[in-house]
C-alpha cells in the first residue's frame, strides 16, 4: 500500500508506483560523500523515518561512500517493504581524491550492477540510472555501448527499469531508441532551469524527471526573490523551493537529501507549502 499523504501524491515508474516526494541517500555518507557517517545510528534513523513517513522512493548509488549508503540502507531497512523502491545509478566510481571518474565501459557497468545487488541484498534492482557526463554537467557523446550493456542486464532479469542521469536531450533520445526509459535524473532547481523544455517533453511521454540538487546541492540556493516570497509566506526559502518543484510539473519527483530526521520532516512539510499563482509567477522569474 503506497501512502498518498505525502505532498505531490504518486507517480508510476513503469510498473512501480512511488511517492513523488522521495529521499536521496547521498548525504548519509561522510563529508563530500566519502567514508562513513559521523553518526551511524543517526543515519539509520533517517532511513527508517523516511519509510515511516510513507516515502517509497529512495535514491542511492554504490559510489556514495563508496558502498556506504547502500550498506546503511540494507542495515536500516532490509527486508524491504513491498512498497519501497530503491533507485540506484551506475557509470561513475570514486577515487581517493574524492573525484568521480567515469566507469561506463561494459565490464565496469556489469560489476557495478552486481555490487549494488550484493550490497543492497537484492535479486533484482528496481531502477538503474546510467550516469553520464562529469562533475561539470552533461557532456556530448554516444551512450549506445553503455546503455546496451544495461539493457542486456535487464534482459537477464537483474534490472526492472532503466533511466539516464546527467544527460543531454540527444543522449536521452539515443537511449530511447535502444530501449524504454522511465526517468531522467538531471540537475535542476529554481536557479538552474536549463531543462525546462525537456521536462515538458518527458511529461508528454509519461517519463519522470528527477532533479538532483533540488536545493542547490553543496551550494544552497540563494535568491533575493526566493527570500522575499519565503518571508511573505513566513516559510523557509528551501521549503518554498521544494514546493515550487512539485508544482512545476506533475512528472517531477523529489529526492532531497539530509542526514537529519528533523530536517527530513521539515522538507516534507515544506514541500506541502501552498503557493498562489502570484507566488509561482514571481518565483518563475528566478532562473529565466
Amino acid at each position: 500500500m503506497v501512502s498518498t499523504s505525502l505532498p505531490g501524491g504518486t507517480w508510476t515508474l513503469g510498473d512501480l508506483t512511488v511517492t513523488r516526494f522521495g529521499y536521496g541517500a547521498m548525504q548519509l555518507a561522510g563529508p563530500w560523500v566519502m567514508g562513513p557517517p559521523a553518526d551511524h545510528g543517526g543515519a539509520l534513523a533517517v532511513l527508517r523515518a523516511a519509510v515511516e513517513l510513507g516515502i517509497t522512493h529512495i535514491d542511492t548509488s554504490e559510489a556514495y561512500g563508496p558502498h556506504v549508503t547502500n550498506q546503511l540502507i540494507r542495515e536500516a531497512l532490509h527486508p524491504y517493504p513491498d512498497s519501497l523502491h530503491i533507485v540506484t545509478k551506475v557509470g561513475a566510481n570514486r577515487d581517493q581524491q574524492g573525484g568521480w571518474p567515469p566507469a561506463r565501459d561494459p565490464e565496469s557497468l556489469r560489476r557495478s550492477v552486481h555490487e549494488n545487488l550484493e550490497t543492497l541484498g537484492l535479486d533484482v534492482l528496481d531502477l538503474v540510472n546510467l550516469r553520464l557526463g562529469d562533475a561539470a554537467g552533461p557532456q556530448p557523446g554516444s551512450v549506445a555501448e553503455a546503455f546496451e550493456t544495461l539493457v542486456d542486464l535487464q534482459r537477464q532479469g537483474l534490472i526492472r527499469h532503466l533511466g539516464v542521469s546527467n544527460a543531454t536531450p540527444e543522449q536521452i533520445a539515443e537511449a530511447q531508441a535502444i530501449a524504454p526509459i522511465v526517468c531522467v535524473q538531471n540537475m535542476y532547481n529554481l536557479a538552474h532551469r536549463q531543462d525546462d523544455e525537456l521536462i515538458y517533453a518527458l511529461a508528454e511521454q509519461g517519463i519522470a524527471y528527477v532533479p538532483f540538487f533540488p536545493l542547490g546541492g553543496f551550494s544552497p540556493l540563494q535568491s533575493s526573490v526566493l527570500s522575499t516570497v519565503a518571508a511573505r509566506l513566513e516559510a523557509a526559502p528551501m521549503s518554498v523551493a521544494l514546493a515550487w518543484l512539485l508544482r512545476r510539473s506533475p512528472n517531477i519527483l523529489l529526492i532531497p537529501g539530509t542526514s537529519s530526521t528533523t530536517h527530513l520532516r521539515e522538507n516534507v512539510a515544506g514541500a506541502a507549502l501552498p503557493l498562489s499563482d502570484d507566488d509561482l509567477a514571481e518565483l518563475d522569474k528566478i532562473g529565466r
